[in-house]
């Protein structure tokens, strides 16, 4: 099957939308499909072959992060130069319903279209306002996948239709080969990966919570796994900055490694979470998780069967629930050995095969 994939932001800048395309793509190739990659981006120079510039971008703040869109009329004569250039049997857009390449795409498009929607904000005044905007748009869509009930919910409710529920994926052996690095270790070791300086991925609820963590356990090592401001973070910290080790941005090795090194994986998101893509990432690599008791993390920990929640912007329950996690290796060990099973149903062969189902729906239609 000839496959066009379009990404709204930016390649320059990886977050969970741009990893998720990167892996489909990568996911379909390996069965054999001929896949391209059309997105926005800045340096050109190091893109794979199957993978097509949409032109420059702008930062556009949204959903308490800054999203790179690229939009305009070069990128929308860039959108229809790439739909010209490749017989496709389908195109997939990502987030349609940003003014982005994606958008375009769609408007251009003359062949089946497979829409996946990532965002989950139930109360959105933007996305209501847009509703009338887009459905004329929304309407050459011919199947609609959203990644998790939650983001199925958004969608259903400022934009209606039905959209199938097909996850995020990760490549769970991958992770599950990660190794331990004894020079991160601390006793114990935990972890924590997100952009610094974005209020929602909670860095600041972490760093209330960690004096009474490093207080239960003088040994411990925080791994911050990110970018952003690293200076601002250690003002966060006070005086228990020397604790804590910012890796910044690495690669998907390192990042998995960190993960395997911990010995509790920390995410105190705080909102704007459709999934949990780093819950399963750290599940998969064998370590025990704590996350915020938001609706989407504990759809992916399976109501608390996979691993445990505190109550969201409570750095005091966030370290009594820490502090008494590092204190009972066995009941770690017991959520550890629950997501190893349950961490399979995300993982991009199951999660590409699903996919292909709706591609082949939509063609034979």
């Amino acid at each position: 099957m000839r496959i066009g994939i379009v990404c709204p932001y930016s390649f320059d800048t990886f977050g969970g939308v741009q990893i998720h395309v990167t892996d489909l793509a990568e996911s379909l190739m390996a069965l054999g499909h001929d896949v391209a990659v059309l997105a926005p981006v800045e340096d050109e120079s190091r893109l794979p072959a199957h993978v097509t510039s949409a032109g420059r971008t702008m930062p556009v703040p949204y959903n308490g992060s800054v999203s790179h869109l690229g939009f305009g009329p070069v990128v929308a004569a860039r959108c229809r130069r790439w739909l010209r250039d490749h017989d496709f049997d389908v195109v997939h857009v990502h987030e349609p319903g940003t003014p982005s390449a994606s958008l375009l795409t769609l408007a251009a498009a003359d062949v089946p279209v497979v829409a996946t929607f990532h965002t989950s904000q139930t109360r959105s005044l933007a996305l209501s306002a847009a509703g009338g905007v887009l459905r004329p748009f929304m309407e050459k869509i011919s199947a609609r996948i959203a990644v998790s009930e939650h983001a199925r919910a958004t969608l259903v409710q400022h934009q209606g239709g039905e959209p199938v529920v097909v996850p995020n994926g990760v490549y769970v052996d991958r992770y599950a080969r990660a190794e331990p690095r004894p020079e991160w270790r601390g006793d114990p070791t935990l972890a924590f990966v997100g952009r610094l300086g974005e209020e929602r991925k909670g860095f600041a609820v972490l760093a209330r919570a960690w004096p009474q963590v490093l207080e239960a356990h003088p040994g411990a090592r925080l791994l911050v796994v990110g970018g952003g401001d690293v200076d601002e973070a250690r003002a966060l910290l006070g005086s228990t900055a020397g604790s804590v080790d910012f890796l910044g941005r690495v690669d998907d090795t390192d990042k998995a490694d960190a993960l395997a090194t911990a010995d509790l994986y920390v995410a105190p998101n705080t909102r704007g979470e459709s999934f949990g893509i780093v819950l399963v990432e750290a599940m998969a690599a064998g370590t025990a998780v704590l996350a915020s008791d938001l609706p989407a993390f504990r759809s992916v920990l399976a109501g608390g069967a996979l691993g445990v929640t505190f109550r969201n912007l409570d750095a005091d329950d966030l370290a009594r629930q820490a502090v008494a996690l590092l204190a009972d290796p066995a009941r770690r060990e017991a959520y550890v050995a629950a997501a190893r099973v349950g961490v399979r149903r995300y993982d991009w062969a199951t999660v590409a095969a699903e996919i292909v189902e709706v591609y082949e729906t939509v063609v034979r239609g």
